[in-house]
């Protein structure tokens, strides 16, 4: 069992992410989710870290001068809470996120965010790899459908389900937000 205080990973919460050029989204509930782990991790006096996508495609709503890269109300950082700004998927590249979590002795993760397949995939993947204890939050991401270099279709559900399968028992432990929130009142959180 992990000791407080476990540091909330928020990735890429921005409001690019709502455009429909993604397609069908899953999880329509992820950021009412998020919003209730932030309030309880702000409550907990707990270590809240914020990731920023800023995407270098030129017609991306994430881009650092559209206002689709603005944050969603629901994840706003607040002073005090780190923001790591990021080029590529996993907020360890070219971010200096895992010399602060070291600085600050942070050993675990609580992560959560958009897409799962993505960016949080990536994330996950290199924290597990970097030796840090890492919890998915399973009703706190969300991710698109996609399609296949076959043109098979898969939903977002399905790519949202298969993303947690992969992470899960290798790169981290996927919980329920119940299953963090009861967790974090009783002093750890992973």
């Amino acid at each position: 069992m992990i000791k407080s205080p476990v540091a909330l990973l928020l990735i890429d919460i921005q409001q690019g992410l709502d455009e429909p050029r993604w397609g069908a989204r899953n999880n329509p509930g992820a950021e009412k989710q998020i919003a209730a782990l932030l309030a309880a991790w702000r409550g907990a006096k707990w270590p809240v870290i914020h990731v920023q996508h800023m995407s270098q495609v030129p017609d991306s709503p994430l881009r650092a001068e559209r206002p689709g890269n603005a944050f969603k109300p629901e994840a706003m950082p607040r002073e005090g809470e780190p923001v790591f700004q990021k080029k590529v998927n996993s907020a360890f590249i070219g971010t200096a996120l895992e010399a602060y979590l070291r600085r600050e002795g942070i050993h675990a993760l609580v992560i959560v965010g958009l897409t799962t397949d993505h960016c949080v995939s990536s994330t996950v993947r290199m924290a597990g790899n970097l030796g840090f204890d890492v919890v998915v939050v399973e009703g706190a991401t969300a991710t698109f459908e996609r399609t296949g270099p076959d043109g098979a279709r898969y939903s977002a559900d399905q790519m949202h389900r298969a993303a947690l399968a992969s992470l899960h028992g290798e790169f981290a432990q996927v919980q329920s937000v119940d299953e963090v929130l009861a967790r974090l009142r009783a002093g750890t959180a992973a």
